[in-house]
Order: structure tokens, then sequence, then C-alpha cells
């Protein structure tokens, strides 16, 4: 069961969202505003954020941004009638997982929130595929079994790439979350040395695990590609 936070000012929208979402076994909460949706995010712990982008008091996009501050590991589903590309491209610059657009079939949107819940869950304190193990609590790393030399860096590269498995993680985002926010500047040739330095050191022939976005940024496979 996860906890979900609906943000959706469309009242009967909003109901029936949280009906089908508590039916499929999960715990709802829904907001109509921004400034709710902040209240609930300061007094509870939430596994998803469902968000839209047009709403009374401000912008879905400056609330993701907001989320994606305070817990990058939180997934984001924007649920929105905003079908532009650029807002698209926006939502998944700004870290979401999921960009969905109005009118959408239910059953749809259930199985989308029950894949990035998954992601979510396997990216977690441990990967563990056989060939590679990587454990982030105890900041180990494996390769067939032998010991690698992973940098902090590298580390933080990793969990956020594994924690959002199958999402596409762009260029500025990853720059924003991994070095920006703690003051310490990195440019963006640094984060391709660093990631062609971290692919060498956790991929062979035979396995791959991060695939480039042309265009737009990285994604961990996890070896499925």
């Amino acid at each position: 069961m996860a906890k979900i936070l609906v943000v959706e000012d469309d009242l009967a929208l909003s109901a029936g969202l949280c009906f089908a979402l508590d039916e499929a076994g999960h715990l709802t909460a829904a907001a109509y505003t921004c400034q709710k949706a902040r209240q609930l995010l300061k007094t509870g712990q939430f596994d998803l954020v469902i968000l839209d982008v047009n709403l009374p008091d401000g912008n879905g996009f400056d609330l993701c941004r907001e989320c994606k501050s305070s817990a990058p590991e939180r997934p984001v589903i924007f649920l929105t009638a905003n079908d532009l590309e650029r807002d698209e491209l926006n939502g998944f610059d700004l870290g979401a997982d999921d960009y969905i657009t109005k009118p959408f079939r239910i059953q749809v949107l259930k199985r989308r929130v029950e894949a990035v819940l998954r992601r979510g869950t396997a990216g977690s304190d441990c990967f563990d595929d056989g060939f590679l193990r990587l454990d982030f609590q105890a900041l180990t790393a494996a390769r067939n079994g032998e010991r690698l030399s992973i940098t902090p860096n590298e580390y933080k590269l990793l969990r956020l790439l594994t924690a959002n498995a199958g999402a596409v993680m762009t260029r500025r985002l990853l720059l924003e979350k991994l070095w920006d926010s703690g003051g310490n500047f990195i440019d963006d040739h640094t984060l391709t040395v660093t990631m062609n330095r971290l692919r060498a050191k956790i991929e062979d022939a035979g396995h791959t695990y991060i695939q480039t976005v042309r265009g737009m940024g990285y994604v961990w496979t996890g070896d499925q590609e």
C-alpha cells in the first residue's frame, strides 16, 4: 500500500481519482490548491504525488520543483490538460517520473502509478542482479564479485539513477540534484566524464546498465536493454 497525494482542483475528478486509487489498495489524500499541498507535504510522508499543472493559486511546475528539492527520491506524476511538447519536456526536466495528459483512462493511469511505485521500490538501499551489487547504506560496490572503488559523487549518481529506474533523468536535473544544491559547481562536461568513468567501472561487454537518451539525459535500464 502506498500513500499518494492527489493535487487536482477539479473536485469531481479528484474524488474519482482518490476512489480508484483507494480501491486499488492505496491510501490517498486530496489537495485542491498549492497551499494545501504544501501543508500536507510538510506533515505527511507520501510515496507518490499526482500533480496537475494549472492550480487556482499557483503552478504545478513550481510545486514539482519544490517536491523534488525536498525529497528527490519521491516520485511525481503530472496529470494535466497541458499537452504541448514544451510542457511535457519541462515536466521531465523538473524530475517528473511520468507525464499523463487529459483525457485519460483510469485503468491505464493505475498501471502507470504501479509502474512508478515499483521503480521507486527497486531503487532503495541495494541493487543486486547477481553480477553488479550496490549497497548504498554501506557505500560498497562489487562487479562479478570484485570490489569496486566508487567515489561519493558516483554513489550519488547511482542512487538517483536506480531510484528512478526506467525513467529519463535529464542532465539538468542530475546537475542540480547531485552538485549544485550542495554548493559544489560542476559543469556539463564533467558530468559526461563522470558518467563515462562510472560506466567503465560497473559495465562490461555483457552487462549494460545506463542508457544515454540523446538530447535529454540518462536512464537506468537495470541490464534489461
